[in-house]
């Protein structure tokens, strides 16, 4: 084990709390153990095992994530992510293979959400030549991780959105029947209706999409744009 993960994984042991972790865990439907460190206590254990042993060489960062995603309790994968971010300006397209394994391992909605905008959404728009590579084969393959950070990747880019591509994805998901597929696609059009509402409206009200999806993607239209209850039931029928 790489002395910086050990430091940690011996940091946050010391902090563990039972009562804490029961609810934690079941918060997350009791796919993973906690130790019942909660956010803000997390991250400044992390700042103290920092200012003691120093971050890393961004050489070793791939290593140090893997360990800390091979340890069992949640807030090691979380404090992976923190690392990350930490060595942001690191990330690039070599890694995409590296980010596809950490969203189909021990996946969840909290690592997937935190990987895709973040680092693969930044990656993609540094070379959107790369996009045809690996977008369709998110889109067709069997794991829903996978085709939710298609849907996702274009969260953050505002202006920026690639609209075509957008509803090309969406196109190619909305019959689907899982729950994190669904919400995926309303979170998407809800963020981007921030930006553009207009064309979010009219391809809500033109296009296919389960109701979940809808009601996430109009979530907050009413509030912002004026559109009446009326209108609304409308769309969703």
């Amino acid at each position: 084990m790489h002395p910086f993960v050990k430091a940690l994984q011996e940091h946050f042991i010391a902090h563990k709390n039972p009562e804490k972790a029961e609810p934690m865990a079941r918060y997350m439907k009791n796919h993973f153990p906690f130790l019942g460190i909660q956010t803000p206590e997390r991250r400044q254990l992390l700042k103290d095992v920092i200012q003691i042993h120093t971050l890393p060489d961004s050489k070793d960062f791939q290593v140090i994530i893997r360990e800390l995603w091979d340890l069992p309790e949640r807030e090691f994968q979380a404090t992976a992510l923190d690392i990350m971010q930490k060595y942001k300006k690191h990330i690039n397209e070599t890694h995409i293979p590296f980010l596809e394994e950490l969203i189909v391992t021990k996946s969840w909605w909290d690592t997937v959400d935190s990987i895709v905008p973040t680092f693969l959404g930044n990656i993609f728009l540094q070379r959107p030549e790369l996009i045809s590579a690996y977008i369709p084969k998110w889109i067709t393959s069997d794991n829903i991780w996978l085709q939710r950070a298609a849907i996702l990747f274009q969260l953050k880019y505002k202006q920026k959105m690639d609209e075509e591509l957008l509803f090309w994805i969406i196109g190619q998901l909305h019959s689907s029947n899982e729950f994190f597929i669904q919400k995926a696609i309303g979170w998407v059009l809800r963020e981007y209706a921030k930006t553009n509402p207009d064309v979010v409206w009219e391809y809500v009200q033109n296009n296919e999409l389960a109701p979940l999806s809808k009601r996430e993607a109009i979530k907050h239209i009413k509030e912002n744009y004026g559109i009446n209850n009326e209108k609304i039931g409308e769309t969703l029928s």
